[in-house]
């Protein structure tokens, strides 16, 4: 972080809570590279609270320079009125990653909407706090194409997509994580969306080993394959991609749907298009959705990648 640069981080968040959103948004997102200085830093709106998030811990006086600045930030009228309660900010490069309150009250688990639909947040116990946010555009575009089908979400984590599909009016989802809390928050973001829980599953395994199981739940219309990059002792994106790929002839339907997702900056969309024709190649390329506008890249390849593909 270079704390020249952060009187443009000042100006972009008076402009953005001039008129604060309804619903949680990015407000600033200095990881797409588009705002030097700043390549580290991003901002969120969580309906009433303000995190900013540090994925590099900066110097200490650029810290102190940081800190300065947002308290200054908090006596302007724009702060005033926006009807916020905390100020918060996440020191995600710290053993932790800790959360500091800077102002207010914080509420650490929040209930927050996109898209009209209810999603709780877990603040300050870990780096993610239950919604990726760059992800809205997918998880709308799975509530406007799952009416009637049967959803595998694999990499389910707290079952935003199963959320979405189910507002769609999906038959049944099949939530598939390792992470058994992940998926507990997953049940709870059905039910504040007042879902028959009776449509919806949840499956606590890791993938390589329940392909017995997951076949016999199936077929399905639509998956969704939204991995980490990375996790240890289970998942290597390029090593363990393909894995998947070549096992969705026998999960999907003759018309099936398959929403595949790459987050690493390192990767581009060609690496989801030339696995596909590799390891499955009755799948025809569709297309790749956008992102939302407020996660700009000066790259478009560095960011989010969600393709569509069908049988």
């Amino acid at each position: 972080m270079n704390s020249e640069s952060l009187p443009v981080l000042e100006q972009h968040l008076l402009s953005a809570l001039s008129s604060p959103p309804q619903e949680v948004r990015r407000l600033f997102h200095g990881r797409g590279r588009c705002w030097p200085g700043l390549e580290q830093l991003t901002v969120d709106w969580l309906h009433d609270q303000l995190l900013v998030s540090l994925f590099r811990e900066p110097e200490q006086e650029e810290l102190s320079e940081l800190k300065l600045m947002l308290s200054r930030f908090a006596k302007t009228e724009q702060w005033q009125a926006c009807g916020a309660v905390s100020m918060l900010l996440h020191h995600r490069d710290r053993e932790g990653s800790p959360l500091e309150c800077l102002w207010g009250t914080l509420n650490d688990f929040p209930q927050v909407k996109e898209n009209g639909l209810s999603y709780q947040l877990d603040l300050g116990r870990k780096q993610n706090n239950g919604l990726f946010l760059d992800m809205r555009y997918g998880r709308q575009w799975v509530r406007d194409n799952a009416e009637g089908k049967k959803v595998l979400n694999l990499f389910a984590y707290t079952c935003g997509f199963s959320v979405a599909a189910m507002a769609g009016g999906a038959d049944g989802v099949v939530n598939l994580d390792m992470a058994r809390a992940a998926l507990e928050r997953g049940r709870e973001n059905h039910r504040l969306n007042k879902h028959d829980l009776n449509q919806v599953k949840f499956l606590g395994h890791d993938l390589f080993k329940s392909w017995g199981k997951v076949r016999k739940l199936g077929p399905y219309d639509l998956i969704i394959i939204d991995p980490p990059t990375f996790q240890k002792g289970s998942f290597a994106l390029t090593r363990d991609y393909r894995k998947i790929l070549r096992r969705l002839p026998e999960l999907l339907t003759e018309e099936g749907q398959v929403l595949a997702c790459v987050n690493d900056p390192h990767l581009t969309s060609d690496f989801l298009i030339d696995e596909m024709k590799e390891e499955a190649p009755d799948f025809k390329f569709i297309e790749r959705l956008s992102n939302p506008p407020e996660f700009e890249d000066i790259n478009p390849e560095s960011s989010l990648k969600a393709l569509v593909f069908r049988r």
